[in-house]
């Protein structure tokens, strides 16, 4: 029986796989997200512009699907794709108002980019979402991965506003893109854009973008 339903669950991974291919085959937006109104943050970005494939992600720090996605696929992502000069990641902010502090960490988070912090930010908001959701401590919890000078740097941001209009500049592209949940990612390859909703596993985004290599 455990044979019988190993050899299940293989078939109907391998059947999604197939869906997802089938559905996204020949989807395209006017204009990829990358070329559109919205400029891009060099410190959210990763890997080389100049990569094959473009996966821009529109992500919410206080959603679980986000951390899930964050946790289970990033590492290898980063290690066989966006080191290796194949994808060219762009991190977009979209904080939903489902969520009554995603807007306040994406503020921590952009103002961290600014002093060379958006990497460690991003791992311990994600890590530690479950206690800062709860608490609404978002300031705290990003206190603990930087200095005292490069917090004091953050807090002086966030409190001027200055990060305001790039996480609404963010927003205003996902919206028109037709975000409406997260994670959103568009994966743009060879002029054609597409789109994958939700927190999908790493051998989805794995054989996906194989298969995009490979054409």
């Amino acid at each position: 029986m455990v044979e019988v339903s190993v050899f299940r669950r293989q078939l109907l991974a391998a059947a999604f796989l197939v869906g997802l291919a089938a559905a996204t085959a020949g989807w395209t937006h006017a204009a990829p997200p990358q070329t559109g109104s919205s400029p891009i943050d060099p410190h959210k970005v990763f890997g080389s512009k100049n990569a094959p494939i473009t996966m821009e992600v529109f992500s919410d720090f206080q959603c679980p699907a986000c951390k899930t996605l964050y946790t289970g696929v990033w590492r290898q992502l980063f290690e066989n794709y966006v080191n290796t000069g194949k994808v060219y990641l762009i991190h977009r902010d979209f904080p939903l108002p489902v969520h009554a502090h995603s807007r306040d960490a994406a503020r921590y988070a952009t103002a961290a980019a600014r002093v060379g912090q958006f990497e460690a930010v991003e791992r311990v908001l994600f890590e530690k979402q479950q206690a800062w959701d709860a608490s609404g401590d978002v300031d705290g919890t990003v206190a603990g991965v930087l200095t005292p000078a490069q917090m004091k740097k953050v807090r002086d941001l966030v409190k001027s506003g200055a990060v305001d209009p790039e996480i609404d500049r963010d927003v205003t592209l996902g919206k028109s893109l037709g975000v409406g949940s997260t994670p959103t990612c568009y994966i743009t390859c060879k002029g054609q854009t597409y789109p994958v909703i939700g927190p999908q596993s790493y051998q989805v985004f794995h054989e996906f973008l194989d298969q995009l290599l490979k054409q």
